[in-house]
């Protein structure tokens, strides 16, 4: 039986073309050198052409053909059949399949083919949409259906590389803690690793239904409000390991759109320390964060969760702001920018990185100068004084790099950029909350080296058992597959078709 279905395959008219096209080409060689180009393009397209037809027949294979199917406990009483189009790696393939209704008013069609291969959304093959999903999550839906024009294969539409992510991420989210779990429970902590660095930081990102708000507030008679249309925080954390010399071995990311007090971006951080402690309980813990307390705050209810001993954790701020705020000490004691001011700056960056009690001796120059300097100069000069004593247990770099622990938080710098900038703060973008994690979710996942892994757990919620119930209701025949029944629905006219019946 599976000889004749290959046999079939290789004599079908795309196959046919395909060898046409291989004669023709041979016979042009005997006049000139044809044009290379022209043939790398038209021999994919005959390539992309055959594989659609096998797509198509391996997928009519999936159909069921039945008096009575039963899914997920519901029995399903077939409603004759329906042609479907599904995009494909190759491209655009339509098949017959049977669609099913289960007894009552107003009910909705499912149709077994979709559960049992796998579909997504009711369109896109399992390749297709792996392949959508990892362009979407670098690109706009304008540059990723240039992409795959270009590559000359799938061509989905903006609309449904738009809709595609978000697909996606609600089936994510339903089982994104045990799926995260299952990820970690893969892997091992590097032998070498002597410390784990655990980093918060956030970036502004422009919210659609406040910048609706705020528009429709622009367009009242009056004055307004000037500013960015509303923004709000997305949260960044990441967990990164270091051997004994201070090198990065490994780092995990994570982002959250805005949520109040950052709580599902605390529960991964939490859940991901507990998991690499429950492997390594000997890592020294370091907090590595700017000044700002909330960062702290998140931290350290990470840390008290934990339960471990407290001389096995350390507080850090990073040094590149802390450098920040003694720039602008320096400026309002010596000139903004002027070549003292640089001059007293570079002194005392060094002092602060490299020699024991470097932000005492700032503390100290900084209080002295604002003793004698008057109004505005002396509050800029306050300002950064009272940054340093909040900061100053943080800050004994010297000891650090003796140790050899993390003194930057450039990761989380970088994750918030790479992750959250580069694909979210485009001009005129504005997100939703599920729309922007949708692409959040995926670019943490691929710059963490989860994303193969994490896309078998994902794939395997849109496949779903199909039973084939018995006129007596007596037996049952199981056919593979997982999740997902009422969302792949029809209710489009049908006409016969006789399917290929389950496998028992």
């Amino acid at each position: 039986m599976e000889v004749c279905h290959i046999a079939d395959i290789l004599e079908s008219p795309a196959a046919g073309r395909l060898r046409h096209f291989v004669q023709t080409h041979e016979r042009a060689w005997q006049s000139a050198a044809p044009d290379f180009e022209q043939y790398e393009r038209e021999l994919h397209e005959q390539l992309m052409a055959l594989e659609r037809e096998m797509i198509a027949a391996e997928l009519a294979r999936y159909d069921v053909s039945a008096e009575q199917i039963e899914v997920a406990g519901v029995v399903y009483h077939p409603v004759l059949t329906t042609p479907e189009t599904y995009l494909s790696a190759a491209g655009l393939v339509r098949v017959e399949r049977h669609l099913y209704r289960p007894a009552g008013r107003n009910t909705k069609s499912m149709c077994p083919l979709e559960l049992r291969a796998g579909i997504v959304a009711g369109y896109w093959t399992p390749r297709a949409a792996r392949q959508g999903a990892f362009v979407m999550a670098h690109l706009t839906a304008s540059e990723a259906a240039a992409l795959f024009d270009e590559l000359g294969a799938l061509r989905p539409s903006r609309s449904s590389l738009d809709r595609l992510p978000r697909e996606l991420s609600a089936q994510w989210e339903v089982h994104r803690q045990a799926w995260e779990a299952a990820l970690r429970e893969q892997e091992t902590v590097a032998r070498e690793a002597a410390v784990v660095a655990l980093s918060v930081d956030g970036v502004m990102v422009a919210m659609k239904a406040q910048a609706e708000r705020r528009a429709a507030k622009r367009a009242e008679p009056g004055k307004h409000a000037s500013g960015p249309a509303g923004h709000r925080e997305v949260g960044c954390g990441t967990l990164s390991l270091y051997d004994p010399e201070g090198e990065r071995l490994q780092t995990m990311r994570y982002a959250r759109m805005p949520e109040s007090k950052k709580v599902t971006l605390q529960q991964q951080i939490l859940a991901e320390t507990q998991a690499i402690c429950a492997l390594r309980p000997d890592l020294r813990r370091v907090h590595l964060a700017d000044g700002a307390e909330g960062n702290w705050q998140l931290l350290a209810e990470v840390e008290t969760a934990l339960g471990l001993s407290a001389e096995t954790w350390i507080e850090i701020v990073d040094f590149y702001h802390a450098c920040d705020h003694l720039k602008n000490g320096c400026d309002a004691i010596w000139g903004e920018s002027t070549p003292r001011s640089q001059a007293e700056f570079l002194r005392l960056k060094t002092l602060l990185k490299e020699e024991d009690g470097g932000a005492d001796r700032i503390l100290r120059s900084f209080k002295h100068h604002a003793s004698r300097a008057r109004g505005n100069r002396q509050r800029h000069i306050q300002t950064e004084l009272t940054y340093f004593r909040k900061q100053r247990a943080r800050m004994d770099y010297a000891d650090y790099q003796r140790q050899h622990l993390p003194i930057g938080s450039g990761v989380v710098e970088a994750a918030c950029k790479t992750l959250v900038t580069q694909r979210l703060k485009g001009s005129g973008m504005a997100w939703s909350p599920a729309g922007g994690q949708a692409i959040l979710t995926w670019r943490s996942l691929i710059q963490s080296h989860r994303w193969k892994r994490a896309w078998t757990l994902l794939s395997a919620a849109f496949r779903q058992p199909v039973h084939e119930v018995s006129s007596s209701h007596s037996e049952h025949t199981l056919v593979e597959l997982t999740p997902q029944t009422q969302r792949l629905i029809s209710s489009k006219p049908v006409a016969q078709y006789a399917a290929l019946p389950l496998a028992v």
